[in-house]
C-alpha cells in the first residue's frame, strides 16, 4: 500500500503543477447533457432538483428495493445497462465455457489427465488475475472518465484556445472518495495535447489510459510467461502435485505450453478493459467468440487426431488467445491513437497507484481460490477431478453476473464524474436487483444441469458421485456470488478502491483458516462450505459499506 501522504501529494501535484497544461471542464458540463446555452438559462430559472428521488436516508439498504417494479423496465437506464451488460456477460462467459469444452475433451483422456490440467489451469488463471485484474478494473473507469472529459472539452471548446485552460472543474475534483489516499485515483487532469490531436484534424483521439494499459499489460504478460515456464514444477509441488505423482507429467506439460500464451492473455484483457471504458462490449464479444471457436475446433484435432493429448489442448488454447489479441488490437488502433504525444501524458503514477490498491485485493481473492484447488489436489485425483469440474461450472455461470458489474462500473463512473447522485442511486439499485434475479435463475438451471448432465464431462462414476455432492454448494450459492461480483463493479465505479482492498484482506483472513480446517475434517464438502463462507463474507462486506452510507455513499444521508 502506498502511504496516504504520498498519494495525496501525488494528487496535489497532478492538479497544481504550472508547467503542465490541463483541460478545464465548465461547471455546466457536469450537470447538463449537451451544454447548450438555452438549457443553461433555463436551469438558472428552475429550482434545484432534489439530490435523490426519495430524499436523505440513514442507510443505503433501501437501494435493494428502490423502484423494484421497474427492474425489468427498458427505460433509458435499463436500455443502457442491458446494452453494456449482455455482450459483456456473453464475452466473460465465453472463455470459461471454452474451458468447460476443454474439460469435456480432456475428461475423455482419464481422471489423472483432467485432474492434472485442473491444477495447471488454477495456477495459470490465478497468476493471470493477480497480474491483470487491477489493470482491467482501473482501466475501465479511467478510460470512461478520460473519454468523457476529452469529448466534452472538444465539443464545448472547439472554437476556443484550449491552451488557456488550467485544470479540471472543481465539481469533478470533488468526487466522492473512500479516503484522502484515493485522491489521485479519481482526479482526471487531461493534458491539453490529448485534445489538440482531435482539434487539429486528427480523426482519432489519444486517451492516456489506453496506452498505459497496453504497456503495462504487455510487460506483465512477458513476466508471467517467464515465471511460469521456469517454475512450473515448483509451483505445482506447492499446489500438492509432488514428484512421483501421476499428475505431475501432464500438469507440467500443460502449464508450460499454456504459459507461452500469457502475453496474449494479459494484453487482450487489458484491451477488453479499454473497450468497456468506451461502453463497447460488442467488440470484445466478437473477438472472444472467434478465438474460442478456434479453440474448440482445434481441441479434438490436436488431442485425438494428432494424438497430442493434454499438449494439444494447451496449444489450441494458446493459438486462440493470440487470435483474440490480434482482433482486438486491429479494432483498437482504428478507434484511438495509441502512440503517446509525450511520456508525461501517460499518467503512470495515477494509473499504477490505484492498481496497487487493487493488487492487494486480488491477491487475497486468488489466494483463497488457489488454496481451495490445492487442498482438493491433496485428496487425490478423483476428488480433484470432481472439484475441477464443479469449480469450472461455479465460475462460468457466476461470471455472467460480471456483465452487470461491467455495466454498473461504467455507468456509475460516468454518473459520479458528473455528480449525478440520482443516477448513481438508480443505477446501483437496478444492477443489484437484476443480480438477484440472475442468481436465482442460475440456481435452478445449474442445479438441474449438474444433476442430469455430469456425464458430459466424465464417464468416471466416482468422479460423477463427487460432482453430485457439490450441487447444493455450486448451484445454491449463485445468488450470493452474483451479488458479490456486481458489488465489485459498483465499488470500482464509485472509486472505492481502498475499502475494496482492506475489506477483501479481512475476508481472506477469515476464509483461509476455514478452508484449511474444514478441508482437513470434511474433505470435499468442507472445501465447498468454506468457499460458501468466503463468498458470503464478500457480499456482506460490500452490503455493509453501502448500507451504512459510508465512503462514496455518504451522499445518501444528505
Amino acid at each position: 500500500m502506498e502511504d496516504n501522504g504520498a498519494a495525496a501529494a501525488a494528487a496535489a501535484s497532478a492538479t497544481s503543477v504550472p508547467a503542465e497544461k490541463h483541460v478545464a471542464i465548465p461547471a455546466a458540463a457536469a450537470v447538463t447533457t449537451n451544454g447548450g446555452a438555452e438549457e443553461d438559462k433555463e436551469a438558472e430559472d428552475l429550482p434545484p432538483e432534489p439530490a435523490l428521488p426519495c430524499g436523505p436516508r440513514k442507510t443505503g439498504l433501501h437501494l435493494f428495493i428502490m423502484n423494484i417494479r421497474s427492474v425489468f423496465k427498458l427505460d433509458e437506464l435499463g436500455s443502457e445497462v442491458l446494452r453494456i451488460a449482455v455482450p459483456a456477460s456473453l464475452a466473460l462467459a465465453a472463455d470459461p465455457l471454452a474451458s468447460l469444452v476443454d474439460t469435456a475433451f480432456i475428461g475423455r483422456l482419464g481422471s489423472v489427465e483432467i485432474a492434472a490440467v485442473g491444477v495447471s489451469i488454477a495456477i495459470f488463471n490465478q497468476v493471470s488475475k493477480v497480474c491483470i485484474y487491477p489493470l482491467v478494473s482501473v482501466t475501465t473507469s479511467f478510460v470512461a472518465e478520460e473519454d468523457a472529459i476529452i469529448s466534452k472539452v472538444i465539443e464545448e471548446n472547439s472554437s476556443q484556445d484550449l491552451e488557456k485552460a488550467s485544470h479540471v472543474d472543481s465539481e469533478t475534483n470533488n468526487l466522492p472518495v473512500a479516503g484522502p489516499d484515493m485522491a489521485a485515483c479519481v482526479n482526471s487532469c487531461i493534458p491539453t495535447e490529448c485534445t489538440d490531436l482531435s482539434n487539429h484534424g486528427s480523426k482519432k483521439k489519444y486517451i492516456p489510459s489506453v496506452t498505459s494499459a497496453l504497456i503495462v499489460g504487455s510487460i506483465l504478460g512477458l513476466l508471467q510467461a517467464i515465471f511460469l515456464v521456469f517454475s512450473a514444477k515448483f509451483v505445482l509441488s506447492i499446489m500438492g502435485v509432488k514428484s512421483g505423482s501421476p499428475m505431475q507429467g501432464p500438469a507440467v506439460r500443460y502449464l508450460t505450453i499454456r504459459s507461452l500464451g500469457a502475453p496474449a492473455v494479459l494484453l487482450s484483457l487489458a484491451m477488453q478493459g479499454v473497450f468497456r471504458g468506451f461502453k463497447d462490449t460488442k467488440t470484445p464479444l466478437y473477438a472472444t467468440v472467434v478465438g474460442d471457436a478456434a479453440n474448440i475446433i482445434l481441441d479434438p484435432i490436436l488431442m485425438f487426431v494428432c494424438h497430442m493429448g493434454v499438449t494439444g489442448a494447451a496449444v489450441a488454447h494458446v493459438a486462440s488467445q493470440y487470435l483474440i489479441t490480434l482482433i482486438l488490437l486491429c479494432r483498437l488502433v482504428q478507434q484511438v491513437d495509441v502512440i503517446p504525444p509525450s511520456i508525461k501524458s501517460l499518467k503512470f503514477g495515477r494509473f499504477l497507484g490505484c492498481g496497487f490498491l487493487l493488487l492487494a485485493r486480488v491477491v487475497a481473492v486468488t489466494f483463497c481460490v488457489t488454496l481451495a484447488a490445492s487442498l482438493a489436489a491433496r485428496h487425490g485425483p478423483t476428488i480433484m477431478a470432481g472439484f475441477q469440474i464443479c469449480c469450472q461450472l461455479w465460475l462460468a455461470t457466476s461470471l455472467l453476473a460480471d456483465g452487470l458489474a461491467v455495466a454498473g462500473q461504467a455507468v456509475l463512473a460516468s454518473a459520479f464524474a458528473k455528480n449525478d447522485k440520482k443516477k448513481v442511486a438508480a443505477a446501483t439499485s437496478r444492477v443489484l436487483q437484476l443480480s438477484i434475479v440472475l442468481g436465482m435463475a442460475l440456481t435452478v438451471v445449474l442445479g438441474l444441469a449438474m444433476r442430469f448432465g455430469a456425464g458430459i464431462f466424465t464417464k468416471d462414476l466416482p468422479v460423477i458421485e463427487v460432482i453430485h455432492k457439490g450441487i447444493p454448494f455450486v448451484a445454491g450459492t449463485q445468488t450470493i456470488n452474483a451479488l458479490a461480483f456486481v458489488f465489485d463493479g459498483i465499488n470500482f465505479g464509485a472509486s472505492d478502491y481502498t475499502y475494496s482492498a482492506y475489506s477483501m484482506v479481512a475476508v481472506a483472513s477469515v476464509s483461509i483458516p476455514c478452508l484449511v480446517y474444514l478441508s482437513a475434517h470434511n474433505g470435499f464438502i468442507g472445501i465447498w462450505i468454506a468457499l460458501t463462507i468466503y463468498m458470503s463474507l464478500r457480499t456482506i462486506a460490500s452490503t455493509w459499506r453501502m448500507g451504512a452510507a459510508r465512503g462514496p455513499w455518504k451522499f445518501l444521508r444528505k
